[in-house]
């Protein structure tokens, strides 16, 4: 291929990978929601009447899958998915998620990606980060903890200053709260505790992402909950209004 022909085909590769990267990655494969748009946060400050009895448990122990630093997922030595590395990450071992016949990962470079590990392919790959990070507001995205599907939604929150609420079947976004999550979070009945990066524990509402209160805590630990207590640390916080118990 000449030097004027080489030029022509890397000037049309550009030009479609500018148009497709809002639906379609260019290099990998399956359909991409954009990247999340959200606001300011709002904090309502009101209080949980239905308060729930028991959190969400994934047990996820018989989850085969595995998935290693260079963001490459495997089952065994086989691959089914490959991401790519990346310079600037948090330290640390990120396990995939099994729910039903799919597979869910989060990625060093702030996407969370459906597999089916049966023929390999990506059904979705959705963005966890908020807009501005694009663009270098964040040194790093990384999905950091782990993701956690309920019904038809699955949950996920990272260091690109995003938690998000994702429809599973088309990787369409519920809503994004623009915190930064780097430890596990707590789903219970129609609410999810979030301890967010600096050091505030959000009761956000499942349904459509509102934040109802905020406390703030002393250290960023995975929240626990048990009959209307959220435990983060030694502290507990009453979950119908944020105040701290002791």
């Amino acid at each position: 291929m000449g030097r004027g022909m080489r030029k022509i085909f890397t000037l049309v590769f550009i030009m479609f990978a500018m148009v497709a990267c809002d639906k379609r990655d260019p290099i990998l494969p399956g359909t991409r929601t954009a990247i999340f748009s959200t606001s300011n946060l709002e904090i309502k400050n009101g209080t949980i009447t239905d308060v729930p009895v028991s959190a969400v448990v994934l047990d996820n122990s018989a989850c085969k899958y595995t998935q290693d630093s260079s963001n490459t997922v495997w089952d065994g030595t086989r691959k089914i998915f490959s991401g790519f590395p990346t310079n600037n990450s948090v330290a640390g071992r990120a396990r995939p998620v099994c729910s039903g016949k799919y597979v869910y990962a989060g990625l060093t470079t702030g996407e969370v990606v459906k597999i089916n590990p049966s023929n390999r392919q990506i059904v979705w790959i959705a963005d966890v980060y908020r807009a501005s990070n694009l663009t270098g507001g964040a040194s790093m995205v990384d999905i950091v903890v782990p993701i956690l599907p309920v019904g038809n939604a699955v949950f996920a929150g990272g260091m690109g200053d995003a938690f998000c609420k994702i429809n599973a079947t088309s990787g369409a976004k519920q809503w994004c709260v623009d915190i930064g999550v780097g430890v596990p979070f707590v789903v219970a009945g129609d609410y999810a505790f979030v301890v967010s990066t600096d050091n505030y524990l959000y009761a956000i509402s499942t349904s459509d992402g509102s934040i109802v209160w905020r406390t703030s805590v002393k250290k960023q630990a995975a929240p626990t909950y048990d009959s209307g207590v959220v435990s983060v640390g030694r502290q507990s916080i009453n979950v119908a209004d944020g105040k701290i118990i002791k």
